[in-house]
């Protein structure tokens, strides 16, 4: 039992320290600049437009390239909005904390 339970613990451990180490390493939130704002419009009047569109017709390389640009968009939607995330392990390990200490 103890040859299951340790590396459990240690497993735990580790994950709250990375979760804390990058949550540490975020900025506080800030208001967006001007050209943050006409940025973070741009993307999304591209999204609405890719969406829009009608993909039936588009090659296999088409496709491919329209979801790296999709991806690209949302990387940079992330960087420049900010936010907070909690991963699912996080999630779980805080729920189990507060049923033990409750």
């Amino acid at each position: 039992m103890k040859k299951i339970i340790y590396p459990l613990m240690l497993l735990v451990t580790l994950t709250f320290n990375l979760n804390f180490a990058v949550a540490a390493d975020n900025k506080p939130k800030t208001e967006l600049t001007a050209e943050q704002k006409a940025e973070l419009n741009r993307i999304t009047s591209r999204v609405e437009e890719i969406r829009a569109m009608d993909k039936s017709n588009l090659s296999r390389a088409e496709k491919k390239e329209l979801r790296k640009e999709l991806k690209e968009m949302k990387k940079k939607a992330n960087a420049i909005g900010g936010g907070v995330y909690l991963s699912v392990g996080a999630i779980i390990i805080i729920i189990l904390l507060l049923i033990l200490i409750l």
